[in-house]
């Protein structure tokens, strides 16, 4: 079993910054890719980054490409979510998940370990 629970949402202006962590307790944390995804109201849950155990491969969605940086601390079991240039279209519940399966870490569906979510909210 893996808990993960995430910080650091809250409200920013367009423009602005927030950074995000995941706080992972249980399984040796090192062993997962760890993933980002959000959701905003009315929308599916969405891909938005990801980072493997050794921190030597990113994959980022394109909307997000060159805006956030995925990192992890595998030393404090922790994953961040550096989130700049905030758009008010990134406003959703930003989710941290551990991937448990082989396929795409793009996928939703190969994650089985799931924080309670943050809220984010960019304001115009």
């Amino acid at each position: 079993q893996v808990q993960l629970v995430e910080s650091g949402g809250g409200l920013v202006q367009t423009g602005g910054s927030l950074r995000l962590a995941c706080a992972a307790s249980g399984r040796t944390f090192s062993m997962y890719v760890m993933g980002w995804f959000r959701q905003a109201p009315g929308k599916e849950r969405e891909f938005v980054a990801a980072i493997n155990w050794i921190a030597a491969s990113t994959y980022y969605a394109d909307s997000v490409k060159g805006r956030f940086i995925i990192s992890r601390d595998n030393a404090k079991n922790t994953v961040y979510l550096q989130m700049n240039s905030l758009k008010p279209e990134d406003t959703a519940v930003y989710y941290c998940a551990s991937q448990t399966t082989s396929g795409s870490s793009y996928d939703e569906r190969q994650y089985g370990y799931w924080g309670q979510g943050t809220q984010v909210t960019v304001s115009s």
